[in-house]
């Protein structure tokens, strides 16, 4: 007995002295003390340092081509660093739809796509059969000008009676009607149809002169000179007249775009001479700034280099025109006078607070319920408008069926079918006919360049609705959202959860499960958004390798993510019929190396103090939108994903949003990283405003000049 005593004391002491050797690690925030903007530049650098890197180079290069390829490289260096899931685009959905096809633009950049006065509409839904015909008829016709005439002699030589209102739904009214002083979607899709622009992209995606005549670029290609077209006027709400339309217009809108600063101000800075220097304030007088009135209808901008992509940018509101004058009649002021919070500034807070200038003024807001767009008398080109009243009518998303069934009345001349609408579309029997509503008239929406991410905070800091601290409130202790913190911050970490969500199982919840896989996208850019246009040369990894006219941007960005060994496919060159593609299929789901990779992200964050285990789990919160089926159904199929890769070692917590308006707050709305109330947000995405990837990859830019940066809980 005493030796066994005696035993047992020298392991009870060997254990001893080996825990003691072992000390738990006690974590501690690297970043504790210092500044939120401190704290933002170094997880900026440490967690997108190889992107900014890669792509300042690539912005460096003369060569487009050679420009275009190392800037794929840089993107995949952004999709290494998982800061952010690619998860769909729009489009692809199941649809009927009483729009002929194609007769607004389908330019995949800037927002002339929501340009719809000369949409044409039918009193019925256009058959599939018809609209396939159509379809091939615009592929044929592309670059004539001749593609509307002919869908209205098309249409009427088969029957179909041609309205002049178009009734669309939407989920989320406009915070402002300055579309110079704002960067929500929501709100710049409705102000498009109330200003031109310069130029705009036609039905047949080809670039026509709007408010601009003509134009002429310089030898040196830095200075863009544009002939204002006489005639054009701007009134109020109630059409009275305001002024003519000038060249001033387009001075006074750009310098208050810059005064605004509402977020998409880093489109012009180092493409305008002097833009970045204003909006910086190093320089105060807007004269030295590169965009002036020459005379009363000419135009001129000067660039700081030769910008390919320059004319493709003028259909989005940075360069949309402003009255000087009846700006400053609703209390608007330039420069170091210009304050939004003035009790006398009213410009934008209303559609009754802005000047016109495009087809249409608002005649009907009625918050969450319509807006009535009705034809502007005086506009320039009244005429040529096929639309004379657009309405759109909300929709709270409860129902979700809502929409197929106006659509079905004729309350809405559209809608796409999610899970729902489109298991009765194939039960509902078209009157007078044997045949459902879905064979008679469905089709599939054709993708576009619009890439929605998941998106993980690197650096949560609130925990409840910047807007309202009783809103969306988190349930998790302090200690548990630190974990959540350290581990969002580490890469293996993020690789993880990345590659767990069947991201398939997750767009069918609103889609349907035959068209889960169509409008997947596994990049930010989407692959063939260019090609190049001249064969070049880069490196990757420190070897050269040479790319052929035409190779498309898709293929460049997965040779890099091959060479660096991350398994992660966002370009499959056999997709879209053989013509590759960056969407069609799910380049990230993979359980084996999620768990791979979330092995690896335990072992290091253990060393810094952080243990992951079935007893103590990382628990991340996703806000979603509870009182709508589809999207209830969507943060449902995301929770599952994680359990069925991690077990209970990773939680994923759904965080309950009753209304859309809360949801939004919880990130959509948000203007910088420390009001992101989540750990991971799927709500937000980015639309393309001009032709060149760039669009997509300034958006990850720091200091505050990179739109998207905030999504991730820095600047």
């Amino acid at each position: 007995m005493k030796k066994l005593l005696a035993l047992l004391l020298v392991v009870v002491m060997i254990v001893s002295m080996a825990s003691c050797g072992k000390k738990k690690v006690e974590y501690v925030d690297p970043y504790e003390g210092l500044t939120y903007d401190e704290v933002s530049e170094k997880i900026y650098n440490e967690v997108l340092g190889e992107f900014a890197t890669a792509y300042e180079a690539a912005k460096k290069a003369d060569n487009v081509s050679e420009r275009q390829a190392l800037m794929a490289i840089a993107e995949a260096k952004l999709m290494e660093a998982a800061v952010m899931l690619p998860l769909s685009t729009n489009g692809g959905m199941y649809a009927i739809s009483r729009v002929a096809p194609n007769t607004a633009t389908s330019t995949l950049w800037g927002n002339d796509s929501y340009r719809y006065h000369n949409v044409i509409v039918c009193t019925e839904p256009i058959a599939s059969a018809d609209r396939a015909e159509m379809k091939a008829a615009w592929a044929e016709k592309k670059g004539t000008g001749t593609y509307e005439d002919w869908v209205v002699e098309y249409l009427t030589g088969k029957g179909y009676e041609i309205k002049d209102e178009y009734s669309i739904g939407y989920s989320s009214d406009p915070k402002t009607w300055d579309v110079l002083a704002t960067s929500r979607a929501a709100d710049s899709e409705a102000i498009v149809n109330t200003y031109d622009g310069l130029y705009e992209y036609d039905c047949e995606n080809e670039l026509k002169p709007a408010l601009a005549e003509s134009y002429e670029v310089s030898d040196d290609g830095l200075t863009y000179t544009f002939k204002i077209r006489e005639g054009a006027t701007w009134v109020d709400y109630q059409g009275n007249k305001v002024a003519d339309v000038t060249a001033d217009d387009f001075v006074a809108g750009m310098q208050h775009m810059m005064d605004a600063c509402g977020g998409l101000e880093y489109l012009v800075q180092g493409i305008i001479v002097n833009a970045t220097e204003y909006i910086e304030g190093d320089v105060t007088d807007f004269a030295e700034v590169g965009v002036k009135a020459v005379d009363t209808y000419t135009l001129e901008y000067k660039l700081v280099a030769p910008t390919s992509f320059f004319m493709t940018m003028l259909g989005y509101g940075v360069f949309a025109p402003m009255n000087r004058a009846y700006y400053q009649s609703q209390g608007g002021q330039f420069g170091a006078e210009y304050d939004p919070e003035a009790e006398s500034y009213n410009y934008g807070k209303t559609p009754n607070n802005i000047a016109y200038c495009g087809p249409y003024t608002v005649s009907n807001l009625t918050k969450e319920s319509k807006i009535v767009f009705s034809a502007n008398a005086s506009y320039w080109n009244a005429a040529n408008i096929n639309v004379k009243t657009i309405n759109w009518l909300f929709n709270d998303g409860k129902d979700a069926t809502k929409a197929y069934n106006d659509m079905k009345a004729g309350t809405l001349d559209g809608c796409s079918l999610n899970a729902s609408a489109l298991e009765q579309a194939r039960k509902d029997k078209v009157s007078g006919s044997d045949k459902t509503w879905y064979d008679s008239y469905y089709y599939v929406s054709a993708t576009d360049a619009t890439s929605f991410m998941g998106f993980y905070n690197v650096n949560r800091v609130l925990f409840n609705n910047f807007n309202d601290e009783t809103q969306v409130a988190s349930s998790l202790t302090a200690e548990e959202h630190t974990r959540t913190t350290a581990a969002m911050r580490n890469v293996h970490f993020r690789r993880a959860i990345s590659f767990a969500l069947d991201r398939a199982a997750y767009n069918a919840q609103v889609v349907g499960e035959e068209l889960k896989l169509t409008s997947l996208r596994n990049c930010y850019t989407p692959g063939n958004f260019v090609a190049l246009a001249e064969e070049v040369t880069v490196k990757i990894n420190g070897t050269d390798k040479t790319y052929a006219a035409g190779t498309y941007y898709g293929k460049i960005m997965q040779d890099q993510l091959d060479a660096d060994g991350v398994k992660i496919k966002v370009w499959d060159p056999q997709a879209d019929d053989g013509n590759g593609s960056s969407d069609g299929f799910d380049g990230w789901y993979n359980v084996d190396n999620a768990v791979a990779e979330m092995t690896t992200a335990i072992e290091e964050l253990k060393e810094i103090g952080i243990e992951i285990s079935e007893k103590n789990p990382i628990k991340i919160e996703l806000p979603y939108w509870s009182s709508n089926e589809s999207y209830a159904a969507r943060a449902q199929a995301y929770k599952k994903s994680f359990t069925a890769a991690f077990g209970d070692k990773v939680q994923l917590v759904l965080v309950d949003c009753p209304t859309a308006d809360e949801w939004y707050y919880a990130g959509y709305y948000t203007s910088t990283g420390n009001e992101a109330n989540y750990d991971i947000y799927d709500v937000s995405g980015w639309g393309p405003d001009y032709g060149d990837p760039q669009t997509y990859l300034d958006t990850f830019l720091p200091d505050y000049a990179g739109y998207m940066v905030k999504c991730i809980g820095i600047y």
